[in-house]
């Protein structure tokens, strides 16, 4: 299959976080599968310099973005993420007035003020791009609201042109927070008829809204949870755009995003002194357990619990309702606790604060260490992740790989990859976790309390457990897979619809 990627963040050509990462490792998985990946990215800074390779294509841009012609170029390199590995063919727009700055879309704490034409200048290029190279993609999988008008001028401007007549795109939201929302008269820089401006395609309240110019216009959605593809369908969730998804359902979806098994192994982890796979989990995690209390200052406690938790230290993430209950667990019960992680000042100096009260119950590293991550993630015998919403998480993903037993909220990714502790799915051996379904303290502290008096009295079982998580295939090539069918039922819908 020819797949090209519409993206404004990807690693290493843009900064590091979530959205970067995981399409990196997407692009990566599909071309390490045999299918033919390019990926079009802004040329921001920090993709230009470094001395990449880049080479001329023979593309150069002159696009109207309302009453101006605006004029740019596309060079290209092939990258090897791995030595050994695929290629990817990584094309870049340049344009220095729009790309060459500090910030990707904002400086100082503020957006950009035209990051309106800098993104409708960047759809454009890259169907520009496609016709000039001749690409004839099979699919343009687009993400996030920066690539939001590309369906629409594939539909409006280029459908009708040799090579784009079966391009299927696919919408990706990793990010509901961010749309892209404009005043009305930047309709004028789209260079889209007036006529798209209503509001079951482009408006919203009266605004340019892009993220829902993507929702209606692609002709499939899909989010990075199946259970979130449903949750994104209510307030607030859906931050607005619940009408929209509930009216496309039946082209939105979900698909679990995976994590590196060759980064994230216990057998080979060069940041862990004991390796072990699920056939030595008990053996090993002692070791991994006995080494983390040392480091993290806590005493030595083989039989006490050892509770997990690392990421964001926010209140989205469930981390008041988590020092609440810590509040009364570190008084009464033989618990110990480590925290990773940095965030709101308020969650930061609370753990602070009890961890000066019970320092042999609680170590909290402010900070964010990735050799500790996965340290911790070796030597807890629970991961607590309270989440009230979670489009993506991957920590439950690393502790089920890990032999950590997840304890968490029953929401988005973390209902979708967890699978309850009770009779049933005991008997089963399909037990993975604990699940619990409200986000108070009261909720989380219940949660807790089956999976420590499971992992206190009940020892069979709760090894049960944790073979059960280690076994599960939560990789990028899993990953890969299922968004490979999600091309192909996306490519013969259309087929159908046009026959």
């Amino acid at each position: 299959m020819n797949i090209l990627f519409a993206t404004s963040e990807m690693v290493p050509f843009t900064p590091p976080g979530e959205t970067a990462e995981s399409i990196s490792v997407l692009a990566t998985e599909l071309a390490r599968l045999g299918h033919s990946v390019s990926v079009i990215l802004p040329g921001f800074a920090q993709a230009i310099a470094g001395g990449k390779l880049l080479e001329p294509t023979g593309v150069d841009l002159a696009i109207t973005i309302g009453a101006k012609l605006v004029t740019g170029r596309v060079v290209k390199l092939a990258w090897q993420p791995r030595p050994a590995g695929p290629t990817v063919t990584v094309y870049l727009v340049e344009q220095n007035d729009y790309y060459q700055r500090p910030g990707l879309y904002q400086e100082g704490g503020a957006e950009y003020i035209d990051n309106c034409e800098r993104f409708v200048f960047f759809s454009r290029a890259v169907l520009e791009t496609t016709k000039q190279l001749n690409l004839c993609p099979d699919v343009i999988h687009a993400h996030d609201w920066t690539t939001g008008l590309l369906a629409a001028y594939l539909d409006v401007e280029y459908r009708h042109l040799p090579g784009f007549e079966k391009v299927v795109t696919l919408f990706t939201l990793h990010d509901l927070e961010h749309q892209g929302k404009f005043w009305h008269w930047d309709m004028l820089l789209t260079g889209l008829d007036w006529k798209y401006f209503n509001w079951r395609q482009m408006e919203f309240y009266g605004h340019l809204n892009l993220l829902k110019t993507g929702l209606v216009f692609a002709d499939s959605i899909n989010t990075l949870s199946p259970r979130y593809a449903q949750e994104v369908q209510t307030s607030p969730l859906g931050g607005g755009m619940e009408g929209v998804l509930t009216s496309r359902r039946e082209v939105l979806t979900g698909v679990v995003e995976g994590i590196d098994y060759e980064i994230w192994n216990p057998a080979n982890d060069p940041y862990l002194a004991h390796h072990y796979d699920e056939r030595s989990a008990f053996a090993g995690k002692a070791q991994a357990k006995a080494a983390l209390q040392t480091e993290v200052g806590l005493p030595a406690a083989p039989t006490v619990p050892l509770v997990g938790l690392v990421g964001q230290l926010c209140d989205r993430r469930g981390i008041d309702a988590v020092i609440e209950v810590m509040r009364g667990w570190l008084a009464e019960r033989d618990v110990q606790w480590v925290v990773l992680g940095t965030g709101d000042a308020k969650c930061q100096d609370a753990l602070a604060d009890l961890v000066k009260r019970q320092p042999r119950r609680l170590s909290f590293c402010m900070a964010q260490d990735e050799p500790l991550h996965h340290r911790l993630m070796a030597g807890v015998d629970m991961l607590l992740a309270p989440c009230r919403s979670e489009p993506c998480g991957k920590y439950q993903l690393q502790a089920l790989r890990y032999g950590a037993v997840p304890v968490v909220r029953n929401t988005g990714s973390l209902a979708d990859t967890v699978v309850d502790v009770n009779d049933g799915t005991l008997a089963a051996s399909a037990a993975t976790g604990f699940c619990f379904h409200d986000s108070g303290a009261m909720a989380v502290s219940e949660g807790l309390a089956r999976a420590v008096d499971m992992y206190t009295r009940e020892k069979p079982q709760w090894s049960k457990v944790v073979s059960a998580g280690m076994k599960q295939d939560w990789s990028w090539t899993a990953t890969a897979k299922k968004y490979l069918d999600l091309y192909a039922t996306t490519i013969s819908r259309r087929k159908a619809r046009a026959e």
